[in-house]
């Protein structure tokens, strides 16, 4: 009976595994230590074969940026050809290529190479673009020229962006971490992850009539918060401000006076007469064409004979004598003078 007893303690102790554990095994190569959201960097030696097919990406840029394109673009292919990858300027075209060889150690490097040269059309300075190719930075290139319909509304909201002499700029682009560029109908930044998506959120709320000033203020704020360590747990609504929309009013413009309204009559106005109702009226219609010609010489005659009369009279106008003082006012106009002599006397014989 004790033999039994043991045994089925032994069954006991070795109870069936669940089926969710049954096939999973230790992993010896994974444990606590290992920080799985660090970006390892990628080396030649990690690629073990060349790439099999070939992908190339193509650019258009601006008649502007052709003659700052020809001056760096060796600098350019420099740093393209540190990752493999081969790069062609077109001036026939306006193009700029780049494309991957049997030498590209680092499959992602033609994804780089393809921002880096849509940077360069869109204005960005060729130190700047470069930076691409860095783990830790990417780029963004924000459309705002479908977010505002009416022109001179769009420029005014994209010269708020910029602010004056390009301090606001310089503040976004020092709260973000970004590198901004505003040119024509786009946005271009460059900068980690979280800048870009700050700079997209401030640089649409700026096409939206939102000033930048409070998204840059509210930036401050959270840039002060992120150092207490305390309040990372906790929501920071509370600290951020509020921005209340105001509609201002408009000035009411005094109450115009209406217009009388014409006088309603069921019947139209009698018809005008035509040019040659007009000459059927005289008898011009049935004159020759010599006769028209006469005749119409003769009224330019008499048009200038009365214009010259107009003229002579005003030339004569010049020569009429003025009309001379009467007696009454030469006495007047003595008199005025008398009065002006006395209190003249009277100060001579004080001093």
């Amino acid at each position: 009976m004790a033999e039994v007893e043991d045994k089925g303690a032994d069954d006991m102790s070795e109870a069936p595994k669940s089926k969710k554990m049954k096939y999973r095994k230790d992993k010896p190569w994974d444990h606590e230590g290992i920080d799985h959201w660090k970006n390892e960097t990628f080396t030649p030696e990690d690629m073990k074969a060349p790439l099999t097919e070939e992908t190339s990406f193509a650019t258009l840029f601006p008649k502007y940026r052709e003659t700052y394109l020809k001056q760096i673009w060796g600098t350019a292919q420099k740093k393209l050809k540190e990752f493999g990858v081969a790069g062609t300027l077109d001036l026939v075209e306006g193009s700029m290529t780049v494309a991957t060889t049997r030498k590209t150690w680092d499959p992602w490097a033609i994804i780089n190479a393809r921002d880096m040269v849509k940077l360069l059309a869109r204005s960005v300075p060729l130190d700047q673009a470069v930076r691409i190719f860095e783990d830790d930075v990417a780029c963004d290139v924000i459309k705002i020229g479908g977010l505002v319909r009416n022109r001179e509304r769009f420029v005014k909201r994209r010269q708020r962006l910029l602010g004056p002499g390009g301090a606001t700029l310089k503040a976004l682009e020092i709260l973000t971490s970004c590198y901004v560029m505003v040119q024509g109908n786009t946005v271009s930044c460059i900068g980690p992850f979280a800048g870009l998506k700050q700079a997209r959120r401030v640089v649409v709320d700026t096409m939206k009539n939102i000033h930048p000033v409070y998204n840059i203020k509210a930036l401050m704020v959270k840039r002060e918060l992120m150092k207490d360590e305390s309040l990372k747990g906790e929501s920071w609504d509370r600290f951020l401000p509020k921005f209340k929309k105001t509609n201002t009013k408009r000035r009411k413009t005094a109450p115009t006076a209406k217009k009388e309204g014409k006088v309603y009559v069921t019947f139209p106005p009698a018809q005008t007469d035509s040019k040659i109702d007009k000459e059927l009226t005289s008898g011009e219609y049935f004159m020759k064409p010599k006769e028209k010609e006469i005749r119409k010489r003769e009224q330019q005659k008499a048009k200038q004979e009365v214009a010259a009369e107009a003229q002579k009279e005003r030339r004569a106008k010049s020569f009429i004598p003025p009309e001379e003082p009467s007696d009454r006012k030469k006495r007047m106009a003595a008199k005025a003078v008398k009065k002006e002599a006395v209190p003249r006397k009277e100060k001579l014989r004080k001093t």
